[in-house]
């Protein structure tokens, strides 16, 4: 990639700086000048350098002047390997040491790796890295740890569909400095085989307190196991390390090797190939507050008991199929997220009341009916088999009584695997929706109209996935009401009957940046848009399902989306009418409403069938 020049130079640093590209107050003109010079127009320089100076601590002459001082020959003029390891490093040196420790942390997951934000926050709290004052909650703080390595340009943020953080990636320079530091600093040992963990070992003279973390991120399951086990000094090292991260190939040898761990407090396995894996030998790892076993198996078996596991926090078990779930998984009082795959439940799961997230498959008929105990729970995902779980009237009710008392609960999701007319019985009969709801995710049961509980009220409410049978402009203008949704999937599954106008009836959409539109039929001359509604909307995807007759209208008054940067449009057809459809039509009808619009968005055009 070629320098940029002095101006665009210019304004992508201080668009970073200082969220505008137009400049910088004054005092900053000559030393900013100097850091440019510098950066030599490297983008990645330029980034770097404009998010550190971003944060709080930076807003002083002294912080500018001390990191142009820091910076050597211009690296666009010099841009050698050692040069550019300077950009990371100096990021690196300023940070504070508790972003340290979390920074080198990463290290732990191979290259290229997508990382989980929960999951690694959550590991941060099990090593003890998150402190937090009276009041403040330690998840929360963590997650405000991980926004700030972004926000700092030190990991690269990883968005799903709708544009939101759920992850991260090191850029392959970080990760070299990271694994540089982890190794001056003995953080974390990475190996990338079993072999190479004993060349490890060596290098510091078998000193078992030496090695506190280790990640094998290439395991072989014929040797790698058999090596560690082999002799007594291997595993007399490995009682005193802390945290654990195994990727690769199942070994046989694993039940033989869990238990060498004495000390360890964070598990995280990742395997592949395999056909069922054997998860027992955790009973003895009594410090344990961290597991996350992830693998495509059909068959995981976990202990008979684990009652032992007194500090355990985490259990998530992503797999097919879990053979076995210990009965006194129940009495575990310090456990606050719990993942489960398919497979025989105990009951009793809303009897841990120290639970904030719950996923699992098929809960039993007496957990439906307690989950409201659960009065700590943030996050809930449950996945239904409807015939066994969810036959009768009563289950729904039941289910339905006992969400709306979750008044801590901030994340829903129900799956299904086949759309559910709901018929205003699981969740439409509520008079009130927890208040506390931040994302609700309901895109695979059908509700018959939008419920009368989705309003204003839900003030925190920022991501909404909804299915409807059919809708109005007088419901959607109750959805627009809601005052922090930023994210919205409508899918009106039947055909509209008249027209269904976003701003019409009250309800602006004030903080609405995407909006997914799936509709039944080819209705595009049915939508429309009133002057002033959705300000902010960046996005706009309109899915229509099922076409036959063919679109010569486009949706009315999409001028007035005054932000909009992006259309993309879907059609769907069966198969027997691909030839047939006036694809051609649609295409250009659309094509031409996207050229009309002020901001000359960027326009899409998908046609399935």
């Amino acid at each position: 990639m070629k320098p940029l020049n002095s101006e665009d130079s210019k304004r992508l640093f201080f668009k970073r700086v200082i969220r505008s590209k137009d400049g910088c107050p004054s005092q900053y003109e000559e030393v900013s000048a100097e850091i440019l010079k510098k950066c030599g127009g490297l983008p990645l320089a330029i980034i770097t350098i404009a998010s550190l100076l971003a944060c709080e601590q930076a807003r002083i002459m002294q912080e500018w002047e001390s990191i142009r001082n820091s910076l050597g020959t211009p690296f666009g003029t010099n841009p050698s390997l050692e040069g550019m390891r300077q950009i990371p490093n100096l990021s690196y040196k300023n940070l504070p040491l508790h972003l340290r420790t979390c920074l080198l942390y990463l290290a732990k997951y191979p290259e290229d790796s997508s990382i989980d934000r929960d999951d690694v926050v959550r590991q941060w709290i099990a090593e003890g890295f998150i402190r937090s004052s009276p009041g403040q909650d330690l998840e929360d703080v963590g997650k405000s740890y991980f926004n700030e390595l972004i926000n700092r340009g030190l990991i690269q943020p990883e968005q799903n569909n709708y544009g939101v953080v759920m992850g991260c990636r090191v850029h392959d320079m970080m990760l070299d400095l990271i694994l540089s530091r982890c190794k001056e600093d003995n953080f974390i040992s990475v190996a990338y085989s079993c072999e190479e963990y004993m060349l490890i070992a060596g290098q510091h003279g078998y000193n078992y307190n030496k090695v506190h973390r280790l990640s094998v991120q290439s395991m072989d399951s014929e040797s790698d196991c058999t090596i560690l086990m082999e002799g007594g000094i291997i595993p007399a090292r490995l009682a005193h390390v802390r945290s654990v991260s195994l990727f690769g190939k199942h070994p046989r040898e694993l039940p033989l090797l869990l238990p060498l761990f004495k000390y360890l407090r964070v598990l995280h396995i990742t395997f592949y190939l395999l056909d069922q894996a054997d998860l027992t030998a955790i009973r003895h790892l009594v410090q344990l507050r961290y597991l996350l076993f992830v693998s495509h198996c059909f068959k995981v078996e976990l202990p008979s008991r684990i009652c032992g596991l007194v500090h355990l926090e985490t259990l998530e078990i992503v797999a097919y199929h879990a053979v076995s779930f210990p009965s006194d998984i129940v009495s575990l009082a310090c456990l606050s997220h719990l993942r489960l795959p398919r497979g025989g439940l105990p009951n009793g799961i809303p009897k841990i009341k120290s639970l904030r997230t719950l996923e699992m498959f098929h809960p039993p008929d007496m957990d439906i009916k307690a989950l409201a105990e659960l009065t700590n729970l943030r996050k809930l995902s449950l996945f239904f088999d409807l015939e066994a779980t969810m036959g009768t009237a009563s289950n729904l009710n039941t289910l339905g009584s006992s969400i709306g008392k979750l008044q801590n609960l901030r994340y829903l999701e129900f799956t299904v695997p086949t759309v559910k007319f709901d018929d205003d019985g699981l969740l439409g009969s509520l008079s009130a929706f927890p208040c506390s709801i931040e994302i609700l995710k309901l895109e695979t049961w059908r509700f018959s109209r939008i419920p009368t509980w989705i309003n204003a009220d839900l003030c925190h409410l920022h991501l909404l996935e909804l299915l409807v049978s059919e809708t109005c402009t007088d419901e959607v203008g109750v959805v627009g009401e809601l005052p922090s949704l930023i994210h919205l999937h409508l899918q009106v599954e039947l055909k509209m009957k008249g027209t269904v106008v976003f701003g019409a009836s009250g309800g602006s959409f004030p903080a609405l940046e995407s909006l997914i539109l799936t509709c039944g039929g080819d209705v595009a001359s049915q939508l429309g848009f009133q002057a002033g509604v959705m300000p902010k909307l960046q996005m706009l995807d309109v899915r229509f399902e099922r076409c036959d007759s063919g679109i010569d209208t486009p949706p009315v008054g999409m001028e007035h989306l005054l932000s909009l940067q992006h259309i993309r449009v879907e059609i769907n057809v069966e198969l027997e009418d691909r030839k047939i459809y006036p694809r051609d039509t649609a295409e250009h009808v659309l094509r031409e409403a996207a050229q009309a619009h002020p901001n000359k968005p960027a326009f899409n055009f998908y046609f399935f069938s």
